[in-house]
């Protein structure tokens, strides 16, 4: 794969040059085989390589772990938690953007914004950047919380130390009773590879699923999917196609730190497990799951699908050879050390300072080009001049206060981003003196 200039704009995205990084541990390597649909016990390492007649290029491990994480637990929501969310909801439900920008609830860390509406059985949705919960109403006969806990969070923590600050998060909220049941896990692997992952036929999968779909963007081959839809699912795709659309810049210095160079193709190799899979292999709790990564992982590469090299003159596609790089991909341990993690997250939800910067150099230049202004000096004053003049506008028509009306928006803004405690009583003093002095400057 060639190098895409768009990979520039994820290193600077996630603020990352393009020195090299530190070199990675010393890699071991093992052979595949790759016949009868047998596979050899691969040895922990960060780079594998296959030795078949069908020659592929060394395939290097760079993540492995959980990437979606959903979780229920059954107990009570406190009456008085459940009160108090009520109150919250109908604050978020009201017309007046002063009282929807108070309907937020502090937990630890955390600055939850509180939805204005709930979703089936769950009378109240809580999220921030780490955790989407949903909360059933008191007497409910159904779990007390529904949580989606974010890839990003699993990313700097792991799920096993994510789901114990979720419990403890939940257990201000209520009572929890019994140990946490998986909903849905998904398990990854990043690797380098310089595989053509469009070589093959779709009948080169040999599935348990009901469906194989190939995709492209712009011609470019973007992945493949198995069974979407199903109690299990997979997906191989272009890992870095993906980040360009999800945003996820934060990966590129993990990969990195892994031994990814610039120019590399990344790929992706995930299984999605739901409920009624684990629950029907006796193991639906989260401990259970955690303990068994092996299991699943083995279950989804060697028994439920497999990439396999066609033999045209066996018409029993069972007895076709396991493609090198699947008996490679198959054989991971998930016993090896994990993969590395992020060491900063922001439990807020604001968009980029880059974004923003961009959406309002955007309309600077709009207006400059509008009104003839090309020297940025000369534009810029009139621009904030002119923009003062349309809040002080909007605000006389509301009936407010210049104050109060960019106070409102701002308010409204610090909830949906997790960032702004409207809450409690304001106690800025640098706002307080810089709106002493623009008084003072203005002669008031």
């Amino acid at each position: 794969m060639s190098h895409d200039p768009s990979l520039d704009a994820i290193h600077a995205s996630a603020g990352i040059t393009s020195s090299n990084p530190a070199s990675p541990p010393p890699a071991r390597t093992h052979e595949s085989v790759a016949d009868g649909g047998s596979e050899a016990h691969a040895v922990p390492s960060n780079t594998a390589c296959n030795n078949s007649n069908e020659p592929v290029a060394e395939l290097k491990y760079l993540r492995w772990g959980v990437d979606s994480l959903y979780l229920s637990y059954q107990g009570e929501l406190d009456p008085a938690i459940d009160a108090k969310l009520a109150s919250l909801k109908l604050a978020a439900q009201s017309t007046k953007r002063r009282d929807q920008s108070k309907a937020q609830l502090k937990l630890g860390q955390h600055l939850f914004e509180v939805y204005d509406k709930g979703a089936s059985f769950f009378s109240y949705i809580l999220e921030d950047n780490a955790f989407r919960i949903q909360l059933a109403r008191s007497g409910k006969s159904v779990p007390m919380a529904y949580v989606k806990i974010s890839s990003e969070f699993l990313t700097h923590v792991g799920p096993s130390m994510a789901e114990g600050l979720l419990s403890s998060l939940l257990g201000q909220l209520g009572i929890l009773t019994g140990r946490p049941t998986v909903s849905r896990i998904d398990l990854f692997i990043d690797f380098v590879s310089h595989q053509d992952m469009e070589g093959w036929h779709r009948a080169a999968w040999v599935t348990r699923g009901s469906q194989v779909h190939q995709y492209a963007v712009n011609q470019h081959f973007t992945g493949w999917t198995v069974g979407l839809g199903g109690a299990i699912a997979c997906r191989l795709y272009d890992k870095l196609t993906e980040i360009m659309v999800s945003n996820k810049g934060y990966l590129v210095p993990l990969w990195e730190q892994a031994g990814w160079q610039m120019g590399e193709p990344i790929w992706r190799l995930e299984f999605q497990f739901k409920r009624d899979f684990l629950a029907q292999k006796g193991i639906p709790k989260f401990e259970d799951v955690m303990q068994h990564l092996n299991g699943l992982w083995s279950y989804a590469t060697t028994e439920w699908l497999r990439l396999t090299l066609p033999n045209p003159d066996d018409q029993t596609r069972a007895r076709w050879p396991i493609h090198p790089m699947w008996a490679t991909l198959a054989s991971f341990d998930w016993e090896t050390d994990a993969s590395p993690l992020r060491r900063r997250f922001d439990y807020t939800r604001s968009p980029r300072p880059e974004v923003m910067l961009d959406r309002a150099m955007s309309s600077v230049f709009a207006w400059m080009a509008a009104h003839c202004y090309r020297d940025y000096e000369l534009g810029i004053h009139p621009f904030y001049e002119a923009l003062t003049h349309r809040i002080n506008h909007l605000a006389m028509n509301q009936g407010v206060t210049f104050e109060a009306f960019v106070e409102e928006r701002v308010d409204a803004k610090g909830r949906k981003f997790n960032t702004l405690n409207n809450c409690e009583p304001h106690h800025d003093d640098t706002e307080t003196q810089a709106r002493q002095y623009k008084h003072a400057s203005d002669g008031e």
